[in-house]
């Protein structure tokens, strides 16, 4: 195994990334250049600085993904993707550029100051995706339920029963009217948009339902559902966000990610 003397930062955005290195040797990290966001051109960088075995690099986890760490894992460059809030800054330093980001991650790469996060595997990425899509429509499904109970309140349609969003309840919703053609709209579309919401999230649960059996997680999703209260919505969120529980030494540790 090549010994790395190398330490690259990348401030990595969809347009464009920016490069730092800190060398054995050199007191202090440069800033290289800042090019086009592709992982092709910036192979071609790396490999001008010598051997790709010989390189340790670091960016920050954000919106551009895990597909970087991916390719140059591939390629033999040891690539640590770091949570922006674990970067040390310097007191009272609120300038941001990413010119100076990059230095940064650099400097702080050779010094050992940064921990990389855990970046899953394709396949439970995947999942994770699916498990964070569900959320999201459930968050829309919430905001439509909440507005159009809302609607209905300011109209004083207050339902009798004692549990909303049951089907008696939406029966009873569907038989609520009104004389002006503007407010009968509304109705039907706020209804509308809670019953697509409905359909959309159980079209979810039903594919992660059966796409969890054969996962690698599998295990420790089942493990998960032996505790009380948690049911396999839970256990998959839970799997699938942390991936490996053993990597946090305490409690405390666990419940700060």
């Amino acid at each position: 195994m090549s010994k790395i003397t190398k330490y690259v930062g990348l401030d990595v955005h969809k347009d464009s990334i920016s490069i730092a290195i800190a060398e054995e040797g050199r007191s202090e990290p440069r800033f290289l250049k800042r090019i086009p966001g592709s992982n092709t051109r910036l192979l071609a960088v790396l490999r001008t600085l010598g051997e790709l075995q010989s390189l340790h690099c670091a960016y920050e986890a954000g919106p551009t993904g895990y597909g970087l760490h991916r390719l140059l894992t591939q390629k033999g460059v040891r690539c640590d993707v770091v949570a922006p809030s674990e970067i040390p800054l310097k007191k009272g330093k609120r300038v941001k550029t990413d010119r100076i980001d990059a230095i940064s991650l650099a400097h702080h790469l050779r010094a050992g100051n940064l921990v990389p996060i855990r970046v899953p595997d394709e396949d439970v990425e995947a999942m994770r995706d699916l498990v964070r899509a569900r959320e999201d429509v459930k968050t829309v499904e919430k905001s439509a339920k909440h507005r159009l109970s809302k609607f209905l309140l300011r109209h004083g349609r207050i339902y009798p029963g004692k549990t909303n969003w049951t089907n008696t309840h939406k029966d009873w919703i569907r038989k609520q009217g009104f004389e002006h053609e503007a407010q009968e709209c509304v109705l039907r579309e706020y209804l509308r948009a809670v019953e697509q919401a409905g359909e959309q999230l159980g079209r979810l649960e039903d594919v992660l339902a059966r796409l969890v059996e054969g996962c690698k997680l599998a295990p420790l999703i089942k493990a998960l559902q032996a505790m009380r209260g948690i049911q396999l919505l839970t256990a998959s969120s839970i799997a699938f966000e942390l991936i490996d529980l053993k990597r946090f030494p305490t409690a405390p540790k666990l419940m700060s990610y």
